[in-house]
């Protein structure tokens, strides 16, 4: 495989890696396999138990997993065509994975600021509009504060 292809592989074989590891860690759907899972890996009394446990827990951790699977499912190598090309893909893989969920955090948190945003500024709105309708007078005084751009 030339290596375009395998940068190919490499981006889209994380789509998936990055899809998986975002559910299984974030949505509603598997809510409460995970804070089962983080009581226990809480409540665990060894080391090795209290890490299997939270493995699940974490976008990171689950990725490497998921991975793994995915690199050895399909044969993908990174590289070098032996077993080390193997494990470049599963860390490969697994760092765009990370670069995709980062991305995607980022994005939500962009949607939800601007959502927060408009719902402030129709609650401004609807505020304003209740004062002038209570008191007509405040519609002339906000009228006459508002500077007139067209005297400049």
């Amino acid at each position: 495989m030339t290596l375009p292809e395998q940068l190919g592989w490499l981006l889209l074989l994380a789509v998936p890696v990055a899809c998986v590891a975002w559910t299984v860690t974030h949505e509603e759907l598997f809510r409460e396999p995970r804070e089962w899972l983080a009581a226990k890996s809480k409540a665990a009394s060894s080391w090795p138990a209290r890490k299997l446990f939270y493995m699940p827990t974490c976008e990171y951790c689950l990725s490497h997993y998921i991975a793994l699977v995915a690199v050895l499912g399909t044969g993908f190598h990174l590289l070098l065509s032996d077993w080390r090309g193997s494990v470049l893909a599963i860390f490969g893989v697994v760092w765009v994975a990370n670069i995709y969920m980062s991305a995607f955090v980022r994005l939500r948190l962009e949607i939800k600021i601007e959502r927060t945003e408009a719902e402030i500024l129709k609650a401004r709105t609807d505020d304003s509009q209740a004062i002038e309708s209570r008191h007509p007078q405040a519609a002339k005084v906000r009228v006459l504060s508002v500077p007139n751009r067209d005297a400049h």
